[in-house]
């Protein structure tokens, strides 16, 4: 027997979402970097289970409408504010993910949040996936800029 593994990254075309929020690099760090929190920015998501901490920590993603996501941290640098992960199980036809979050300054109490999605669905002749994933992203970062957005 040699070594083997199910993960593998995926060979896909980047999907890029990001946004201009109104504030501070650090204070959307604080929202968009918490990689137990991501239910604060996606309304579909019931709720989050953490095993670990910090890089190879495990996040399960509870869905209102019953799917389920399993990811595993792969890095995450507080002074650059980045983090990557990787889908190790799911239940939305994703064969394989593997994503980063961003978030840089971007003038006067502003920031730019961006992120990065490469994914293969399990169906490889599947229809929309890359325009489901677009807009999946678009809408969490959609919500974070509204988070900040002044009244």
């Amino acid at each position: 027997m040699k070594p083997d593994t199910l993960i593998h990254n995926p060979c896909a075309k980047p999907v890029v979402s990001s946004v201009v929020v109104a504030c501070n690099a650090a204070r959307a760090w604080a929202v968009v970097g918490d990689f137990a929190g991501f239910d604060k920015f996606i309304p579909a998501l019931s709720r989050i289970e953490m095993t670990g901490t910090g890089a190879g920590c495990l996040r399960k993603k509870f869905f209102n409408d019953g799917n389920l996501v399993v990811e595993q941290l792969n890095s995450r640098d507080e002074q650059a504010m980045q983090m990557t992960w990787t889908t190790i199980y799911n239940t939305l036809g994703v064969a394989r993910l593997w994503a980063a979050m961003s978030v840089e300054a971007s003038g006067e109490g502003c920031s730019r949040v961006t992120w990065t999605i490469i994914a293969e669905p399990v169906d490889a002749g599947a229809r929309g996936f890359e325009q489901f994933v677009q807009a999946f992203a678009d809408n969490a970062l959609e919500n974070v800029q509204g988070m900040f957005a002044q009244p």
